[in-house]
C-alpha cells in the first residue's frame, strides 16, 4: 500500500507543479487554483525535504509563509474567508472555501510524513481543478458531489486513523518530537508544523528559564492528579497501559517530565493532533495537541463545514467506521486510561463575527449531529469504559495575558499546589450543611439578576449518604469546590452573569431561565439583533439542542485564585477550570457522572455520593440517546456579583453559606482570609 500511495503522490505533485504556469482554468477560478497550487508546492517541499539545516530565522519565515494567508491582516482577501470566497467566486464560494480548509490541513501531514493523508487531499484538488479546465465548467452541484464523495469514500480510513492515534503509543509523532529534541534550542517548535506565535515562543523561553526541579514539580502536580483520580474514584490504574496528553505547543519541558513520570506509573503516552480532515473536525474547538491559532475567526468560520455533507447516510457511515475501528483496536482501547490535559489561558479576547456566507447546519442537520454525538459517545464508552477510566486537567497562562506574565505564571503554580487537606476539611463543613437541605437558593446582587432555587436529592440515610462531592486537586486542578447533580424537578429561576468566557467565547449579559431544571429561555447582549444573540447561544452553548438540563451545581471555594485574578485584572481571561472554583457555578448539559452513574462514588469521610444522576440521565436505561447531550458547560457567578447562597431546609429554616460575597458558615471563615 505504501508503494502504491507514493506512486500516487509522485503523480499528484508532478501535476500540481504545472498548474501555476498553464492557466487552463478561466477566471475567476484560475486565481484560486494558481494560489492554492503554489501553496501546495510549499507543502510538498516540506514533505520531500523536511526542515533539516534551517536556522531559527529561516524556520520562522517558513512558518509565516505557510500560514500567512489566514492571518488577520490578510484574511479579508483570503479564500479561507467565506465572505471573500463568495464575493470572488459567487455560487461556488462555499464549496471552494471548504476545499481551501481541507487543503490547508496538509501542512501537518507534510511535517508528519503522512503520505496517504496528503495524497488524498492533493488528488481531491486535482479532480476539481480538472473539472474546471474542461470546455464547460461544472455546476456548483457537481463540485459539491465531488467533495461529498471524497468525505464518504475516505470516512472509514480517516476515522480509523484518528481512533488509532488516540490510543496507540506506537509511531507517536509528537511524543517522539518531545523526547528526541533538544528543548533548549527553540528551533524544535517548528518541527510539528503548527503555527508558532509569540505565545508559543515566549512560553518555551520561560519554560527554559525554570530549573529542572521546578519543571518536575509542575509535572508531578499534574501526573499525581491523574493518579489520584483513579484512587478517589476507586478505579484500578494498574489495568491501564496508556494515557493521552493534550497540551499546547511551548510546554514541552513540562510534558517531557510528565511522560517520564507516567512511565514510572506503568503508562505510555499518546499524543494526537487536533483534527484536520473534515470527517473528524467538530466545531471550532481543538481537541488534542495544538500550536498557536493563526486566526480564531478562520476556525469559527469553518466550525460547521460539515453542513456540506452531513446527512443520514454519513451519520450511519461514520458510526459504522467508529464501531469497526474500536473493535479492531479493542485491546488498545481496553487499557487506555483517559486524557491528561494541560489547558492554557490569557489569549486576547475573541468575539466572533457570524457570517451568512459560511456553512451552517440546518435544523435537520442539527438533529443529525446530536444523534451522531450521542451514538458516538455510546460507542466510545463501550470500549473505553467510563467506570474504568479517569482524567486530569490543569491550566497555565500564556504570555499574551500581559506584562506580568512570569509573575502571574508563578502565582498560578502556587494556586495549583494549594493545601488540599485544608480545603478538604473546610469543604466538609459546607457539605454537612448542604446535606441538611432540600434546596439551595442563590441570589445575585447589583447588576447580577440571578435568582435561582436548586433542588437537592433526598438522602435516605444521611449517616452514610451525601449529595455533594468533596473535590480537591485530583482530576480537577486546582482545589476548591463541592458539587452535585441537582434534582431537576423544582429547580427553577434565572441564572445571569454580566460577562463570562465559555469555551474561549465571550458572552455579555448571559441570561438563562430554568424551569424544572431545563433551559426554557435564553439571551445575551453580544449582538444588536436578538436573533443573532439567540443563534450564538444555540450554536455555542446549547450545541443545537432545543434545551439542556442543569447537570451540576457547585460552590467554588478557591478565594485565593479569585483575589489573584482581581489583583492582576485577569478574571475575564481565566479558564473555566479555575473560574469555576471562584464562586457558585452551574453546568448546562450532562452531569459530572455521565456514563458512570452506576459506579459508586465516595467522599473521604466514607459517605457515598448518591446524586450521580437526574431525571434526564436516568433515561439511559431505556434510551441513552435521550439521556446524554455530549456537552457540559460551567457558568460561574463571581463572588463580587453574589448576594447570598443559603441552604433551605424542609422545615422552612435556612442555613446561610455566603452573604455579600463572603463565607459565613461556621468552619469556613478561613476562606475569607485572602480577601484581607
Amino acid at each position: 500500500m505504501d508503494e502504491w500511495v507514493m506512486e500516487r503522490y509522485e503523480l499528484a505533485k508532478e501535476r500540481i507543479a504545472q498548474i501555476p504556469d498553464e492557466k487552463m482554468a478561466e477566471e475567476p477560478y484560475c486565481d484560486f487554483f494558481t494560489k492554492e497550487a503554489m501553496f501546495l508546492q510549499q507543502v510538498i517541499h516540506v514533505m520531500d525535504h523536511g526542515i533539516a539545516g534551517k536556522n531559527l530565522e529561516e524556520l520562522q519565515e517558513q512558518n509565516h509563509e505557510l500560514y500567512q494567508d489566514i492571518l488577520p491582516e490578510n484574511y479579508e482577501n483570503s479564500y479561507g474567508n467565506p465572505a471573500y470566497a463568495q464575493k470572488m467566486l459567487g455560487e461556488y464560494g462555499k464549496v471552494f472555501t471548504f476545499l481551501y480548509t481541507e487543503l490547508h490541513g496538509t501542512i501537518a501531514y507534510a511535517f508528519e510524513k503522512k503520505a496517504w493523508d496528503l495524497t488524498v487531499v492533493l488528488e481531491l484538488f486535482l479532480e476539481i481543478y480538472s473539472a474546471f479546465t474542461q470546455e464547460e465548467i461544472p455546476a456548483e452541484k457537481q463540485v459539491k458531489e465531488i467533495l461529498v464523495s471524497y468525505v464518504n469514500d475516505y470516512c472509514q480510513d480517516m476515522v480509523e486513523n484518528r481512533i488509532r492515534e488516540a490510543i496507540d503509543p506506537e509511531n507517536n509523532f509528537v511524543v517522539e518530537m518531545i523526547m528526541d529534541s533538544d528543548l533548549s534550542d527553540l528551533s524544535y517548535l517548528y518541527q510539528s508544523g503548527e503555527y508558532v506565535s509569540e505565545n508559543e515562543l515566549k512560553t518555551a523561553e520561560f519554560m527554559n528559564s525554570l530549573s529542572q526541579r521546578e519543571i518536575d514539580e509542575m509535572a508531578r502536580t499534574y501526573t499525581e492528579g491523574y493518579r489520584m483520580g483513579f484512587i478517589t474514584g476507586r478505579k484500578d490504574i494498574t489495568k491501564k497501559k496508556t494515557v493521552n496528553i493534550r497540551y499546547h505547543l511551548g510546554f514541552e519541558r513540562m510534558v517531557k517530565a510528565a511522560v517520564l513520570q507516567f512511565r514510572e506509573m506503568g503508562l505510555q503516552t499518546v499524543i494526537y493532533r487536533h483534527a484536520l480532515h473534515a470527517v473528524n473536525r467538530r466545531n471550532q474547538f481543538r481537541n488534542g495537541f495544538t500550536g498557536g491559532i493563526a486566526n480564531p475567526q478562520f476556525d469559527y468560520d469553518h466550525r460547521q463545514d460539515s453542513a456540506l455533507f452531513l446527512d443520514p447516510d454519513f451519520v450511519k457511515r461514520k458510526l459504522r467506521a467508529m464501531q469497526t475501528s474500536y473493535e479492531k483496536y479493542r485491546e488498545l482501547a481496553e487499557v487506555h486510561g483517559g486524557p491528561a490535559c494541560i489547558d492554557t489561558f490569557g489569549e486576547n479576547p475573541f468575539s466572533p463575527v457570524s457570517k451568512p456566507e459560511a456553512y451552517a447546519l440546518s435544523e435537520a442537520q442539527q438533529k443529525l449531529q446530536t444523534e451522531l454525538d450521542n451514538e458516538s459517545g455510546q460507542i466510545v464508552n463501550r470500549y473505553i469504559k467510563g467506570d474504568e477510566r479517569s482524567f486530569t486537567i490543569i491550566a497555565y497562562p500564556v504570555p499574551e495575558i500581559g506584562g506580568n506574565y512570569e509573575e502571574i505564571f508563578r502565582e498560578i503554580v502556587k494556586i495549583n499546589t494549594l493545601d488540599y487537606e485544608k480545603y478538604q476539611r473546610i469543604q466538609q463543613y459546607l457539605i454537612d450543611a448542604l446535606d441538611e437541605g432540600a434546596s439551595v437558593h442563590v441570589l445575585g446582587k447589583g447588576e447580577n439578576r440571578t435568582d435561582l432555587r436548586v433542588m437537592l436529592h433526598h438522602l435516605n440515610d444521611p449517616a452514610k449518604e451525601t449529595n455533594f462531592e468533596n473535590c480537591v486537586a485530583d482530576c480537577n486542578i486546582p482545589v476548591g469546590e463541592v458539587f452535585t447533580s441537582p434534582s431537576l424537578t423544582g429547580t427553577t429561576g434565572v441564572l445571569h452573569v454580566t460577562g463570562v468566557y465559555l469555551n474561549e467565547l465571550y458572552y455579555r449579559d448571559l441570561c438563562l431561565t430554568l424551569t424544572d431544571g431545563m433551559i426554557t429561555a435564553y439571551d445575551c447582549a453580544n449582538f444588536e439583533k436578538e436573533e443573532d444573540n439567540r443563534t450564538y447561544i444555540e450554536e455555542n452553548l446549547l450545541y443545537h439542542h432545543r434545551t439542556l438540563p442543569i447537570g451540576e451545581f457547585a460552590i467554588g471555594t478557591n478565594t485565593t485564585a479569585y483575589v489573584m485574578a482581581e489583583q492582576y485584572s485577569i478574571a475575564g481571561k481565566l479558564p473555566i477550570l479555575i473560574a469555576e472554583k471562584m464562586g457558585p457555578h452551574f453546568a448546562m448539559g450532562d452531569t459530572c457522572y455521565a456514563w458512570a452513574e452506576d459506579s459508586p462514588m465516595y467522599n473521604p469521610d466514607g459517605k457515598e455520593v448518591i446524586a450521580r444522576e437526574n431525571e434526564v440521565s436516568a433515561k439511559r436505561k431505556e434510551d441513552p440517546s435521550k439521556a446524554y447531550f455530549g456537552c457540559h458547560t460551567d457558568i460561574t457567578i463571581p463572588y463580587r456579583e453574589l448576594q447570598s447562597v443559603a441552604v433551605e431546609k424542609a422545615d422552612g429554616t435556612t442555613i446561610p453559606l455566603i452573604e455579600e460575597g463572603r463565607f459565613v458558615l461556621p468552619g469556613t471563615e478561613e476562606l475569607n482570609e485572602p480577601f484581607g
